[in-house]
């Protein structure tokens, strides 16, 4: 099976793991500090505070930012359920936006959103593709709220030579093993809030301070969010590559563009000229046509070895927002989620794997496309 995404580990990621595993300290070593200076160096921020997965750091940013009962946070529907779960959790209400044809928020429905009660605006780089966020972020400094990127698709992504991840009040970068590098499951909040950071080290460590050598002080709410140092020793070989895995992952996307260009049936995700995308995900959004058989359609490509997935039902569909929050429709979201489609995109393929699966994929939805749907 062809995965739509997947890690590549090699033998010298290998050997850095296992020289942690034969080391005195397997958690709050040196490590960690040494990724955090490299994450800070390549995304080009003061601070990045590293966590045991990206749901932890969104936890804790929000948690360090004081949001809380009666508190509305405006944001994307078309993510993964973290996103909004985590503030939800601190009794926060999600406003939906929504969205555009390549997944991201619609920048232009956020204001008319704001409320008093509105705190911040949390959005997501969809597949990879930076958020016009020099807008969101004016429009957030106008209304004096917090602007918050979860660029958990997005690390190595760039705007006019600007990485995504400095654009926002705090971002929040996901390493799971799916994710352009990975250190296993892992996470990181980066901010140039020096104060702002201070507060998320004490979260991650139970809120504790050492004052001496023997004597600790919690002076915070805080939990075990802590990193391992062989997830750290992970993430400092696997970011020596991530320019690479990013290109071969932009490799592989830039073949799809040129065999779909003339396609009627779908559309592909457009990536501006003055941008990089870390290309998490290839989607490709259906035509009508296609809605009603696209079950089968991802069943034909799974027999022939290629891991097709749908990224993602819009959150406020699930069965505990309707109960907490009652129905919510939005037409573009909707419409994404009945059209989305993502293909493999990543850096263990290569242009053989990539020309077998848009070859099947024109050729299914080609079988598919007399279907229609008949109500």
């Amino acid at each position: 099976m062809i995965p739509y995404s997947t890690q590549l580990i090699e033998q010298d990621d290998i050997d850095v793991v296992v020289e942690v595993l034969q080391s005195s300290h397997l958690t709050q070593g040196k490590k960690v500090e040494e990724l955090e200076d490299a994450i800070c160096e390549y995304v080009g921020v003061k601070n990045a505070v590293l966590f045991n997965s990206a749901t932890s750091a969104l936890f804790a940013l929000y948690s360090s930012l004081g949001f809380s009962e009666g508190d509305e946070i405006i944001t994307t529907p078309i993510s993964f359920v973290a996103t909004s779960n985590m503030f939800v959790t601190l009794g926060a209400k999600p406003i939906w936006c929504d969205v555009k044809l390549d997944g991201n928020i619609d920048e232009n429905r956020i204001e008319k959103l704001i409320t008093p009660q509105t705190k911040a605006i949390v959005a997501v780089d969809f597949g990879g593709k930076p958020l016009p966020h020099i807008k969101i972020s004016q429009i957030a400094k106008k209304h004096n709220l917090y602007y918050i990127d979860d660029a958990c698709h997005a690390f190595g992504s760039e705007v006019d030579g600007k990485k995504v991840g400095s654009f926002g009040d705090a971002s929040v970068f996901s390493f799971h093993a799916i994710k352009p590098f990975t250190t296993g499951e892992g996470g990181c909040v980066v901010t140039n809030d020096e104060e702002l950071a201070e507060k998320l080290r004490l979260f991650r460590s139970h809120g504790i301070v050492k004052k001496s050598y023997f004597n600790a002080d919690m002076i915070q709410m805080g939990h075990n969010f802590r990193l391992t140092e062989i997830a750290a020793a992970l993430g400092l070989s696997q970011i020596k590559k991530v320019d690479s895995f990013i290109a071969k992952r932009n490799e592989i996307a830039v073949f799809y563009d040129e065999v779909f260009k003339n396609e009627k049936l779908f559309l592909t995700q457009k990536i501006e000229p003055n941008t990089i995308s870390a290309r998490h995900l290839y989607p490709v959004i259906l035509n009508p046509e296609l809605h009603c058989p696209k079950e089968d359609i991802i069943k034909e490509l799974h027999k022939r070895e290629i891991g097709v997935q749908v990224h993602y039902k819009p959150i406020y569909q699930n069965s505990y927002y309707k109960e907490k929050f009652g129905e919510v429709s939005l037409p573009v979201a909707n419409d994404f989620y009945r059209s989305e489609l993502s293909l493999p995109c990543h850096q263990k393929m290569n242009l053989d794997d990539a020309k077998y699966v848009a070859e099947n994929f024109l050729e299914v939805i080609h079988s598919y496309s007399h279907r229609g749907c008949s109500f």
